[in-house]
């Protein structure tokens, strides 16, 4: 397989972005967007899927954290759509449920080249500290559009806001490590009978 690596770089009015990831990497993260709990959720991350990641963002955070958050979707979507190429020898599929003290969340993976979020998940506060509850779901709406993978995600229960939304973090971290692992039975092939995940 492949080296599977990309840097994409994105720049509005509104935000300044650039990703560089390392998907077979150690879950190494250098991440600084200058949001704080967001910062900690993509460490979480890289750590649980083992992807390499560093991301350097500068947004309108005068505003809100809005436009930083769902542009860094984004740009993490387009560099992971690019370091993984045609998809092949991978295993495509992948789910897990995922548990933090009172928490559960499950989270299921098709790299299918078709962009899908069905996000089953509901917080009792509109903030974690000073982080808007509601950009948990514009991250991963953002991501899995622009990675073009199908993502369920779905909170069984829980208690605390920050459990949730961390146990989404890492839920889908671990279904994107399982899902984008080369398979030992079909390491040339593309996991379809189409013969593309291209959408």
């Amino acid at each position: 397989m492949v080296e599977r690596s990309a840097e994409v770089s994105r720049k509005t009015k509104e935000t300044e972005i650039t990703v560089s990831l390392h998907v077979d990497g150690a879950g190494k993260s250098d991440i600084s967007t200058g949001v704080g709990f967001f910062d900690h959720m993509l460490d979480q991350l890289s750590r649980h899927s083992l992807i390499d990641m560093a991301v350097r963002a500068k947004g309108d955070l005068h505003i809100d954290d809005h436009h930083t958050v769902e542009d860094t979707g984004i740009v993490i979507g387009q560099a992971l759509a690019k370091a993984l190429g045609e998809r092949r020898g991978i295993m495509r599929y992948a789910s897990i449920d995922l548990a933090m003290d009172e928490t559960l969340t499950g989270a299921a993976v098709d790299v299918s080249g078709r962009p899908f979020l069905v996000w089953n998940v509901e917080f009792s506060a509109p903030k974690i500290g000073t982080f808007d509850t509601e950009l948990v779901r514009e991250f991963f709406q953002a991501l899995s559009q622009h990675a073009g993978i199908t993502l369920h995600v779905t909170n069984h229960y829980g208690a605390n806001n920050h459990h949730i939304a961390e146990t989404c973090f890492k839920a889908v971290a671990r279904a994107l490590r399982m899902a984008t692992e080369p398979d030992p039975r079909q390491p040339d092939a593309i996991p379809s009978t189409k013969g593309s995940l291209k959408g």
